[in-house]
């Protein structure tokens, strides 16, 4: 008997060991790291450059106003580092393009603004003493084109309103509207191209007033350039327009 309950005893605590042994409770787990959000990128810089008037004559002062977003430092052409905004008033003595870089984190940003500088008035001889041809060349001005385009830009509106107030006053004239084209492109293209620029003059001046009888019009391509250097500025003096009287 004594040893049925020493065995029994035995049991019980063997249970209670292995209940306690199996109680225990398991280490946690940790969570797993959260993960890295992505890298946010910068925002890319924005650029807006103007300029007031767009026409002037030599001597006249011009305004540019510049405003950027998102850009750590800004330049333009010919003026140098400025501001990220601001107003600068300059004295252009020819036609020019200003050209402004905002460069920031987010990268580069690129805007441009045209001023056209128009010759001082010529002082006129009286008219007795001028040719009817002389008087066409002191009245009569050429215009220009953007790089591939046929439509007559703003500041080329305003010289062909003073073009057109002369040839009203002096309905006697006949004149021909010459178009010309920059090196670049075919020779075919550049007739196409520089036939619509003179038909663009043709249009506007018949619609300020002119008799179309008296306008003819021929394309000269590229083949007749006024400036044979490849840059820029040579080529936009060769984007034009050309009036002469037809003979």
């Amino acid at each position: 008997m004594k040893l049925r309950n020493h065995l029994t005893i035995s049991a019980l605590l063997l249970i209670a060991l292995t209940a306690a042994t199996g109680c225990k409770h398991k280490k946690p787990v940790p969570p797993p790291p959260p993960a890295t959000a992505p890298a946010v990128k910068p925002p890319a810089p924005t650029a807006d450059l103007s300029v007031t008037p767009t026409v002037v004559t030599a001597g006249d002062q011009v305004q540019l106003t510049w405003r950027t977003t998102n850009a750590t430092s800004v330049t333009i052409d010919g003026i140098g580092d400025v501001p990220t905004a601001g107003v600068k008033t300059v004295t252009p003595t020819e036609s020019t393009t200003y050209h402004m870089t905002a460069t920031g984190e987010g990268g580069t940003a690129e805007a441009s603004a045209r001023v056209t500088v128009n010759a001082p008035p010529a002082v006129q001889a009286p008219a007795a003493q001028m040719s009817e041809e002389d008087l066409f060349k002191a009245n009569v001005h050429d215009i220009f084109f953007d790089y591939d385009k046929y439509d007559v830009r703003d500041d080329a509106k305003s010289i062909l309103a003073q073009d057109a107030s002369f040839l009203v006053a002096h309905p006697d004239i006949k004149f021909v509207i010459g178009g010309y084209c920059d090196e670049r492109g075919s020779n075919e293209y550049n007739m196409v191209l520089g036939q619509n620029r003179a038909q663009s003059a043709k249009t506007a001046l018949i619609a300020a007033g002119v008799a179309a009888d008296r306008i003819r019009v021929i394309s000269y391509g590229k083949e007749k350039p006024f400036c044979t250097e490849s840059t820029e500025q040579c080529w936009q003096l060769n984007r034009r327009d050309g009036f002469a009287m037809d003979k």
